[in-house]
């Protein structure tokens, strides 16, 4: 708690503004006592100077006269000033005509005063008469003690830095109460106001602006955040309609099945009557999951395409040349969107899962890079919260299996990401090896754990071990859902054994059968190479018809240092390439007038135009749509929303001169 408190601008303003004005006046102070040290010194030496000249009228009358009984009660009379500690008259031949001596005072602070004007000093004066000028007569010598006046400069000096210590104390505490009223206060209610948004309802919170903070910063900041709720509240209120209508879609497929299997055993009579009704239902039931699944996917597109284009636009200012406030909000504002992008995506993939329409690869992978990657991954995770974060992986285990690397490394995440998330002290171990001929994972944390009865649940969609859990860590419960659902699907198990307060064992089986093959895979070396290899600056044709889009898309390209033209459809995108040789292009598939799947297939009916590279753009991420692009002739697919990497990766393949740019020459 004291780490994120450090970590905060006011606590950082606070801190640096005081520490000035404390070093400032301690700056001040100090030349004020050096001041004070020199005055003291000189006042010193004019006091004694004026004592001396006082008494040498005396002194030389009495040398004169050699009167000694005088001088004694002239040295007693030098004695009573308190920094006198021995006066004596010598005469001309060096003997002490009168002497007067006392003790030095003693003090624990006396060596102070020694270091700064030493212990003593003698002065001396030789004494004449006005009539025998000529006529030495001897010398008067005084010898003061030092410490009388280094205990009144001691004393002034340390008034002066106490003094000097108070004022910036009463500093401090003001600059505190104004940071904490003008700054703090109002942050806080904006932080405490937004920690109350919950992943499921955030429509339903709006964060009120702070008192007289209507027209600055802060107010500016509060109202970007309301509007971003705001859309947040229209999205996620189109994504339950959808929902709710797939329910009815499922409600009502149900009832038509059940219908006419009831039928069919009722009237065995009618068994080819009954068989046309099975069948003609069976057509229904696949018609109303296709219908299911385009609706699906454009919902997808409808909701995905306003998120992308904020993303893309706080990933546009961030770029920039901000203040650490400002890039706070923004980042603020980007992690929130990508959550909430997370968010769809898991949904959109437990929907693929449930309609049968997610599909594995089967390609030879490492289990153990894989492993580590994703360890690695979460390492940081683990660190803010002071956890550690263990690998045990068995020799014995395979270097190279046969699955779905990406799958698996999404089983492995949400479950690190679990561990992590609901373990405030201890660890979380990684614990892979090979049983059986599969690849057994583990995962062990020390965290909160589970009761009997929410492990029950724990694997059913948007739920978690608890209510508290809810509003203690937040989450939407779709993680494990997804895990469970991508682990049957591999044919695998997937284990959780629990104890409330004694942490979470999750274990899972997967069929990963061993690649036999020796030879390394090293393609993708070949590959973290041709995207390190510099690229020219190249004419691209955007094709889009978002205007956001076409910002975002536009000025990323333009700092990877390429020309950007723009069309926003796919016939005004056929006439800019009548007009223009471009090296690449970019097309959106969901266009009005022309999209871009029609776009594509005239491109390619020109003899002219067959070698361009066209990489398909698009926010719907079901299966079949990367198909359908490459079966239009485009030569590559990516997702929005636009990200720098994603597309710096795509134009380095297809770039005229690279490997895979020659090959489709």
């Amino acid at each position: 708690m004291t780490r994120l408190f450090r970590k905060r601008l006011s606590y950082r303003l606070t801190r640096d503004t005081v520490l000035l004005a404390m070093l400032l006046g301690l700056i001040l102070n100090l030349v004020q006592v050096a001041l004070e040290f020199f005055n003291a010194r000189e006042s010193m030496e004019n006091e004694i100077q004026a004592l001396i000249e006082i008494s040498h009228s005396p002194a030389s009358q009495i040398a004169y006269n050699i009167d000694v009984r005088l001088a004694e009660e002239l040295l007693d009379g030098l004695l009573r000033h308190p920094a006198t500690i021995d006066a004596r008259i010598i005469d001309n031949d060096g003997h002490t005509m009168a002497a007067a001596s006392q003790s030095s005072p003693t003090s624990p602070y006396r060596w102070i005063s020694d270091a700064l004007f030493g212990a003593n000093r003698t002065f001396s004066d030789e004494l004449r008469v006005r009539q025998l000028a000529d006529l030495p007569l001897g010398t008067l010598n005084v010898t003061i003690d030092t410490y009388h006046y280094g205990l009144l400069f001691l004393q002034r000096a340390g008034y002066t830095l106490l003094s000097g210590f108070f004022k910036s104390l009463i500093l401090t505490v003001a600059l505190l109460g104004i940071f904490y009223f003008v700054l703090t206060r109002p942050m806080m209610n904006v932080i405490n106001a937004l920690s109350r948004v919950q992943a499921d309802s955030p429509e339903k919170v709006r964060v009120p602006i702070p008192v007289n903070h209507e027209d600055d910063e802060i107010g500016t900041m509060v109202g970007i955040i309301n509007q971003h709720l705001q859309t947040l509240d229209s999205s996620l209120a189109q994504l339950r309609h959808a929902e709710s209508a797939m329910k009815n879609y499922s409600s009502q497929l149900e009832r038509e099945v059940d219908d006419r299997t009831r039928e069919i055993s009722e009237k065995n009579e009618a068994l080819q009557r009954g068989n046309h009704a099975l069948v003609k239902a069976k057509e229904d039931a696949v018609r109303r999951a296709r219908s299911r699944a385009n609706f699906l996917a454009s919902m997808s597109h409808e909701i995905r395409t306003p998120l992308n284009g904020v993303l893309g636009m706080l990933g546009l200012a961030l770029e920039g040349d901000l203040d650490p406030e400002q890039r706070n909000r923004l980042e603020i504002a980007l992690n929130a969107g990508q959550s909430l992008l997370g968010l769809l995506n898991d949904i959109l993939d437990i929907s693929k899962v449930e309609a049968g329409k997610l599909s594995l690869e089967n390609i030879p992978f490492s289990a153990r890079g894989l492993i580590e990657e994703c360890a690695t991954l979460h390492a940081q995770q683990a660190r803010r919260k002071n956890i550690d974060l263990f690998t045990d992986i068995d020799r014995e285990l395979p270097e190279m299996v046969l699955g779905d690397p990406t799958r698996t490394r999404q089983i492995l995440n949400n479950l690190l990401s679990n561990a992590i998330k609901f373990t405030e002290n201890g660890s979380v171990k990684i614990r892979a090896g090979r049983v059986g001929g599969n690849i057994k994972i583990e995962v062990i944390d020390t965290g909160i754990g589970m009761s009997r009865e929410s492990l029950h649940r724990i694997f059913s969609p948007f739920s978690q071990a608890g209510s508290d859990t809810t509003r203690l860590y937040g989450g939407t419960g779709l993680g494990l859902t997804l895990c469970r659902q991508l682990v049957e699907r591999m044919h695998g198990q997937i284990l959780v054994d629990s104890d409330v307060g004694h942490g979470t064992h999750f274990t899972v089986t997967l069929p990963l059968p061993i690649y036999e093959q020796a030879v390394p895979i090293t393609e993708p070396a070949v590959v973290p190479e041709e995207e390190h290899a510099p690229i020219p600056a190249l004419d691209i044709l955007l094709v889009e018809d978002n205007q956001v889009n076409q910002l975002v898309a536009s000025s990323l390209l333009r700092k990877l240092g390429h020309h950007v033209d723009l069309a926003e459809n796919g016939k005004r995108a056929l006439q800019a390439l009548t007009n223009k040789n471009y090296d690449i292009v970019l097309m959106d598939c969901q266009m009005p007038v022309m999209d871009g799947y029609e776009a594509t297939r005239r491109i390619r009916e020109n003899p002219d135009w067959q070698a361009l590279p066209v990489v398909a753009v698009t926010a719907n991420v079901m299966q079949g749509d990367r198909e359908d692009c490459l079966a239009s002739g485009m030569n590559d697919y990516i997702t929005k929303p636009y990200n720098r990497d994603e597309l710096k990766a795509v134009i380095a393949r297809w770039a005229p001169g690279s490997p895979v740019g020659q090959e489709s020459t």
